[in-house]
């Protein structure tokens, strides 16, 4: 494990002048982690007009019994935001986690 990862939450509030619901990440925990690409290392698609890019990997950090598939990996080092795919899976006796990831990014749709 040779990365350091940002476990983050979404988390809202209201917007105190509209009262119109606001959402932001809220840092959960820091954590250690083994990153690992799958390959295809690459993929893209078209979603309504915009070719994104996705980049699938397998991420493995110890045991916490607070992570779900609504939160999301920032590795702040790399410029990366990965968005849990799968529910993290128990590998061992509590030993570790490891879940599906992957980042996107709209790149090569700017005129």
């Amino acid at each position: 494990m040779d990365r350091r990862l940002r476990i983050e939450q979404r988390s809202t509030s209201q917007d105190p002048v509209y009262g119109s619901p606001l959402a932001a990440w809220t840092e959960v925990a820091t954590v250690w982690a083994w990153v690992e690409e799958v390959l295809p290392s690459r993929g893209e698609n078209i979603a309504q007009g915009l070719n994104i890019a996705t980049r699938p990997a397998r991420v493995r950090i110890r045991y916490r019994t607070d992570v779900t598939a609504a939160m999301r990996l920032v590795d702040a080092a790399r410029g990366r935001t990965m968005q849990i795919l799968t529910p993290p899976v128990e590998i061992g006796r509590r030993e570790a986690l490891e879940m599906m990831v992957a980042d996107f990014s709209t790149s090569g749709n700017a005129e």
